[in-house]
């Protein structure tokens, strides 16, 4: 059984600092690439920042330089640092897994508000 647990949300002031876990379960982790993704509100989900199973990353252009995608395979843990955050940047973040374009998998997601 996938299990895709996101942690380490919360409230934040603009300019700080939160990073984000999601501990994966049930598939071989190390083989795939994982996302993370964001729904603010009122808005539609967007792709935030992707891994392969190389290390290679990917970022959306409104994170780049403030945000470092990162994984543990040993741990089946991906990690989501978010520097320098703005107010713009409050969403629910979630934890996402496609499985070779059959089906996604995503965790219930952890809530990050950016205010002062």
């Amino acid at each position: 059984q996938v299990q895709l647990v996101e942690s380490g949300g919360g409230l934040v002031q603009p300019g700080g600092s939160l990073r984000l876990s999601c501990a994966a379960s049930g598939f071989t982790f190390s083989m795939y690439t994982m996302d993370w993704y964001r729904q603010a509100p009122g808005k539609e989900r967007e792709l935030v920042a992707s891994i392969s199973s190389g290390s290679t990353t990917t970022y959306a252009q409104s994170v780049k330089g403030r945000f470092t995608i990162s994984r543990d395979n040993a741990n089946k843990m991906l990690y989501l640092q978010m520097n320098s955050l703005e107010p713009e940047d409050t969403a629910v973040y979630y934890c996402h897994w496609n499985f070779v374009n059959v089906r996604d998998y995503w965790g219930k997601g952890t809530l990050v508000t950016v205010s002062s």
